[in-house]
């Protein structure tokens, strides 16, 4: 079986359960923080669609030993065999390193090493030289490391052994970028959902094609996100503003990228509206309340937490009234980041008396399931429930 390396993002939790739910807790196996393996193909994975993944690479071998200079013996030794695979040109060089005990020094000066092997059997090279272990997603793409004359090896220890893979695919920032930034209507003011956020949330919500019903669409960038991943798309929201700007978004998304799927826009309040049109999956960022840019008082927070709470259990009885047992949603709901911990949102505690369950994960906590960045006080917290 080919097997997959996957290097995971700044939280790995998130791209851990984004894995888990899209090709089960038996075929993943956690290697170290950042390192998992996948038994997977790279080839059948669509990488563009992973939000949680930063690298992924084919696993080339196994080695029996953890020493780095025995690692860098066996590439260099045997990759004037895999030369003929590369097409003619200039062949670019790179290493990210994940758990040996080998320094960046260390590190460049091997990959001189391998430069010469591949130099003596015909091939001219140029090394990409770390400036930490690990190569950054903008240092392959600026290298063009996943091209067909690049090279770029992840060496990871597992255990008493190291896994050797070859990089096939890198987070694109650029796109990223360009479906965020370039959107013709943003708003601050109701938060700015990452794009890549957004894609794990519908992974999780979804695991085969269908329609996605974001509740507070705001944006559409959720919408945006499962459009671009095969799903039909269908948002509601309590502003007639929110409305517009989603239309005027996917229709923006329409002119830039070939899809499939269909549109359907309604406004109403998630807490009691009647969605008029059939849906699969929910999933979507919910109201995150009042937003801080400083911890406020224990006073302050406390009312904030109960007046998003409330509206919370509205909407959450209200989605249950119109849906079956085993329908699936995932939400990004509030978690306040304080000095004495998270705070989680107080509905979380008496799902099943709303009438769900929560969906737990074999290779990611629940409670590590918090997207936000440092200083923020307001971060997301990825909820899977499944209707009782």
């Amino acid at each position: 079986m080919n097997q997959s390396v996957v290097i995971l993002g700044r939280q790995p939790a998130l791209g851990l359960a984004e894995l888990e739910s899209l090709y089960g807790a038996p075929a993943l196996h956690r290697v170290s923080a950042q390192v998992a393996l996948l038994d997977v193909d790279p080839v059948s994975i669509n990488f563009d669609r992973l939000g949680g993944t930063v690298k992924l690479a084919k696993l080339l071998t196994r080695l029996n030993n953890t020493s780095w200079q025995s690692v860098v013996r066996y590439i260099a030794k045997t990759i004037p065999d895999h030369l003929q695979y590369i097409p003619e040109g200039k062949i670019r060089l790179g290493f990210n390193v994940y758990g040996l005990d080998a320094s960046v020094a260390e590190i460049n000066r091997s990959a001189l090493e391998v430069k010469k092997a591949i130099k003596k059997a015909g091939r001219s090279v140029r090394v990409v030289p770390n400036t930490t272990p690990d190569l950054n997603s903008a240092q392959t793409l600026h290298n063009q490391l996943t091209g067909p004359t690049g090279l770029e090896f992840i060496v990871a220890k597992d255990g008493t052994g190291v896994l050797l893979a070859q990089v096939t695919n890198v987070q694109d920032i650029n796109a990223y970028a360009a479906r965020d930034q370039a959107r013709p209507k943003r708003d601050a003011r109701v938060g700015m959902l990452p794009p890549k956020l957004a894609q794990i949330i519908v992974n999780l919500a979804a695991t085969d094609t269908g329609t996605v019903l974001d509740p507070f669409c705001g944006t559409g960038v959720v919408l945006q996100e499962a459009l671009l991943d095969g799903h039909n798309a269908y948002g509601s929201d309590l502003e007639p503003r929110m409305i517009d700007y989603s239309r005027t978004n996917l229709d923006w998304l329409a002119k830039k990228y070939t899809l499939s799927g269909t549109v359907a826009l309604e406004e109403g309040d998630a807490t009691d509206h009647q969605w008029s049109k059939p849906f699969d999956v929910v999933a979507g960022e919910t109201y995150l309340g009042r937003p801080f840019s400083a911890e406020p008082t224990a006073e302050i927070l406390g009312q904030v937490r109960r007046d998003v709470d409330t509206i919370h259990r509205k909407f959450l009885k209200n989605l249950a009234r119109q849906t079956q047992p085993g329908f699936r949603a995932c939400l990004a709901v509030p978690a306040w980041i304080t000095k004495n911990g998270i705070l989680h949102l107080p509905t979380l505690d008496s799902l099943e008396d709303l009438g769900y369950t929560r969906m737990s994960f074999v290779h990611a906590g629940n409670t590590d399931l918090v997207y936000y960045r440092p200083g923020q006080v307001v971060g997301r917290e990825l909820v899977v429930l499944i209707r009782k």
